[in-house]
Formats: C-alpha cells, sequence, structure tokens
C-alpha cells in the first residue's frame, strides 16, 4: 500500500505553498481515500497510470500532470497578480495550490492498470468521470464547497456552472496541457508532427 509519506513527498513543494496547513493535510487526505478506493498498491503503479485514456498521452503520468497543471495555475494567477494595478477579483492561492493537486484526484478511481500494466476505464469511471467522482472524495474528507468546485467543474462539466475563479485558473492550465496532445495525436500541432 502507499504511505501517506509518499504522497506528501511527492507533492512536496507544493504542498508546502499552502499557508493554511490543515487545508495542506486534507489534500494528502483526499489522495489517501482515492488511492485507498481505487486500490493502488504503489507509487511505482501511479507512476506508470496515464492522466488521460482520451489521448496517447506519449509517457505523461497522472503525477506529473498533476504537478504540471498545479504549477501552470499559479503562473496564470500571478500574471495577473504581479500585472494588474486593480484586481476586479481575489485569487486564493491556498485554494488555487489545494484545487490544482486535487483536479485529477477522481482518476485514482476512474482509471485501473490491467494485469499486463495497461491502463483501462474503471467500473467506477464508466459510471462517473473522475470530476465528478473526484469531488465525492474531496467532500468525504470534509473540504469547503469552494474546494469541491474546484474538482467538480474543472472539465467539461463545469460548462456554463457557476466557478471560483481558481477552477477557471486551474481550467486553462489543465487544457493548456491536454489539447497539445490531442492535437498532435490528430497532427495538427503546427511544428510538432509525428514523422
Amino acid at each position: 500500500m502507499i504511505e501517506r509519506a509518499e504522497i506528501e513527498e511527492t507533492f512536496s513543494e507544493l504542498l508546502s505553498m499552502i499557508a493554511d496547513k490543515a487545508l495542506a493535510e486534507k489534500v494528502v487526505d483526499v489522495w489517501m481515500m482515492g488511492i485507498e478506493e481505487g486500490r493502488w498498491e504503489s507509487m511505482d503503479q501511479l507512476t506508470k497510470a496515464p492522466f488521460t485514456l482520451v489521448t496517447e498521452t506519449r509517457g505523461l503520468n497522472l503525477i506529473e500532470h498533476t504537478i504540471a497543471v498545479t504549477k501552470g495555475a499559479i503562473g496564470l494567477a500571478r500574471g495577473q497578480m504581479d500585472t494588474y494595478a486593480n484586481p476586479p477579483y481575489k485569487i486564493d492561492m491556498d485554494r488555487l495550490i489545494a484545487g490544482g493537486l486535487l483536479h485529477d484526484v477522481g482518476k485514482l478511481l476512474e482509471i485501473e492498470l490491467t494485469a499486463d500494466g495497461s491502463a483501462v476505464r474503471s467500473h467506477n469511471g464508466y459510471c462517473a468521470r473522475h470530476p465528478i467522482s473526484g469531488a465525492i472524495l474531496a467532500g468525504k474528507c470534509g473540504l469547503s464547497d469552494e474546494m469541491i468546485n474546484t474538482i467538480a467543474c474543472h472539465a467539461s462539466e463545469g460548462v456554463g456552472r457557476p466557478q471560483v475563479v481558481e477552477t477557471v485558473l486551474i481550467h486553462q492550465a489543465d487544457f493548456a496541457s491536454f489539447n497539445p496532445l490531442v492535437m498532435m495525436t490528430k497532427n495538427s500541432l503546427i511544428g510538432q508532427q509525428d514523422s
């Protein structure tokens, strides 16, 4: 079984940036619940899990994607906070970082590895996509409605729905890493066509 300390170490850089230490603890709680319910046994398994089953990930895994999206959302937030003389809205950096770390936690339930190491959609994944299962995990761990919004509404489930600003930033960072891969698969990412 994956130990709590392994998740804390994996996300240590980003967890340390969350000022509200109780929130940082709950982020790890959610990951641990997802790991347990999804029956993930080792960090090796997690690092082999693709972050999506929708397109070829070209070796990018769920952990790398989670960190990249979180850092991307931080970059978007800092770009605005450092530039706008009078920001029209407040960005909660704790919520942004925690939401980035949790945006795809539901994939621990949506994806499973077969005996040969292939990643497939689980029964849970057929019943509820990762934004829903991730939001349920977060609710079970006592996270706020606003935190649940960052998970539940970061993908297509959030289209047209009210969102906290952190959800918007996480969504943009997420699709900035997903869309180029889809485009590469379709051979439509200019300058990046497969040979």
